[in-house]
């Protein structure tokens, strides 16, 4: 899908581009897989010349490197033609107990931060990097609120936060008419499907889109993999390892529809997620222009192509997600149907038959 191909984030008026442009590869600090100031560069170029609009970010991100790079670059361009995220969480102050987290004092500390770091006034999307378990998730949703009251945010949104927390952040939000959550950041992609158990499905129930991290599994679905072991990234084979037989076996089909297709391996998979219900905005990291380039090509698979690829990676899902299907069918009593749907696999069940 063309970038200035617009959808709107979750239920929102705010439009972004169906790919955002990760920036956690922005910088080359040590211990990081980053790339030079230049590069970074280069790839904004890019991103934005094909009408992207969605820049996605965090204040920890090579160590703050990555938000300086990005006020640097917008010094100069159109800021308010784009859609800025960044997150909080991670504390930038070791040895300050209240240097990072989800509490009232440090997420306005970590904003007014970010903020001078990316030289702007405002976000466009302010994420939660993380669950916090030792602040009140009430306390947090009441900061955020307060912030998007204030016009230094605009939206808000969760990442890496367990269904149960944000469905009731949330309700929450919608009781008290505090600023609701519109997107939620989760890792997803051919090689990471767990998400699909309850985390996608609260997102679709309550408003949000999700916005996939790692949609290449660490570059797994790159197409830089192969199983006579060249790879065509040294530095990324240093970083996250290599992938195993169960991961080929995804790769492999992904490979497969990618020459059927014309297309590399990194567009066939992005176009997966492109493709799941609802709205879902897969994050791009690249570390190289020619990586960002590769990732960008249009692709439309086929119902038949869809189905090979979900065939070869269907994730075991945890309960009770595994029951799911099974209620649906067992709750057609006496031949009754639920949805327009009749039971071709159980007989009508009597009440009696239901066990505790």
């Amino acid at each position: 899908m063309p970038l200035d191909h617009y959808v709107t984030l979750g239920r929102s008026g705010l439009r972004v581009s169906p790919f955002a442009l990760g920036a956690m590869t922005f910088g080359e600090d040590p211990g990081s897989a980053g790339c030079s100031v230049e590069e970074a560069e280069k790839m904004l170029d890019a991103y934005l010349e094909r009408g992207g609009n969605f820049i996605d970010t965090a204040n920890f991100y090579t160590n703050g490197h990555s938000e300086k790079i990005l006020g640097d670059y917008f010094r100069t361009k159109d800021r308010d033609r784009v859609v800025l995220a960044s997150k909080f969480f991670f504390n930038m102050h070791p040895g300050d107990p209240n240097g990072g987290g989800a509490g009232r004092s440090a997420v306005r500390k970590q904003l007014e931060e970010t903020l001078r770091r990316l030289g702007t006034d405002y976000l466009d999307l302010y994420w939660l990097h993380n669950w916090d378990r030792n602040t009140p998730v009430e306390e947090t949703m009441r900061v955020l609120d307060d912030l998007v009251g204030s016009g230094k945010v605009r939206y808000i949104g969760f990442s890496n936060t367990p269904a149960w927390v944000t469905a009731r952040a949330q309700t929450m939000a919608e009781l008290n008419r505090w600023t609701p959550l519109i997107a939620l950041q989760a890792e997803y992609s051919l090689l990471a499907r767990t998400v699909e158990g309850e985390v996608a499905p609260m997102a679709r129930d309550l408003g949000m889109a999700l916005v996939p991290w790692s949609p290449l599994k660490n570059g797994f679905l790159s197409g830089k993999y192969r199983r006579d072991g060249r790879v065509g990234d040294s530095e990324r084979v240093k970083f996250v390892g290599g992938p195993g037989e169960a991961e080929f076996r995804v790769i492999d089909v992904v490979v497969e529809v990618a020459e059927e297709v014309g297309a590399s391996a990194a567009a066939v998979s992005l176009a997966w997620l492109r493709q799941r219900a609802g709205t879902v905005v897969p994050i791009i990291g690249a570390r190289r222009l020619e990586h960002l380039e590769s990732n960008l090509e249009e692709v439309v698979l086929s119902g038949e192509q869809l189905r090979r690829l979900d065939e070869v990676c269907a994730p075991e899902l945890g309960y009770p997600a595994p029951l799911h299907g099974e209620l649906r069918a067992m709750l057609q009593f006496a031949g009754a149907t639920v949805d327009g749907e009749a039971s071709t696999v159980y007989p009508p069940l009597l009440l009696s038959d239901v066990r505790y």
